[in-house]
């Protein structure tokens, strides 16, 4: 098993919380990570990029190649196309539809979505607006891990359990808004690639 993903999007969205949810959940089940520092500037506002490369064997280095890319995980879909020359002619983009508009030049909304129909492998959905109808407006990024657990190799189970890991220091309430979070993203994603 191997899975080399790019995480994208912008500071403060939560790149990093779902890197560390698929880290711990890829550990817990017996799979070696290595993880890129974040590039960009992580402060909000600036785009972020990771690479995440999963292995059940040996990972020589934590950069993922042109073209290689497995998944590309964004929460932003300018993002997301952003870096599609590190995507496998095989791999699968999940993305967030909704913008968040961060320079003068942001290009319209549906010249984004075309782009984004136009990609044999995609997941592409509103997290936003399924946190706000799930009640948990700040856990959009889990709900985007959600739509992506299907294409990581890593059992659903393992990712909430990484859930709870990572956010059981924050109180119960918070571990159930996010696990309910990552169930909408996981419902999503299944009914779109049925």
């Amino acid at each position: 098993m191997k899975k080399d993903i790019i995480l994208s999007g912008v500071g403060g969205q939560g790149i990093l919380s779902i890197a560390t949810v698929i880290g711990k959940a890829a550990l817990d089940a017996g799979l070696s990570i290595k993880q890129a520092e974040v590039h960009g500037m992580s402060q909000r506002g600036g785009d972020v990029q990771s690479n995440l490369r999963i292995a059940s064997g040996e990972i020589a280095s934590d950069l993922i190649a042109r073209g290689v890319a497995d998944i590309i995980i964004s929460l932003e879909p300018l993002e997301a196309l952003r870096y599609l020359p590190w995507l496998s002619k095989e791999g699968w983009v999940i993305t967030n539809t909704a913008p968040l508009i961060n320079i003068p030049n942001y290009p319209e909304a549906e010249a984004l979505r075309r782009e984004l129909d136009a990609l044999p492998h995609v997941v592409a959905l509103d997290v936003d607006a399924i946190a706000k109808s799930a009640a948990s407006p700040r856990a959009a990024n889990i709900i985007l891990l959600g739509a992506a657990a299907p294409f990581l190799g890593i059992d659903a189970e393992k990712l909430e359990a990484g859930i709870r890991a990572i956010f059981a220091r924050k109180g119960q309430e918070i571990v159930e808004m996010n696990l309910a979070a990552f169930r909408a993203g996981y419902q999503y994603a299944q009914k779109q690639t049925e």
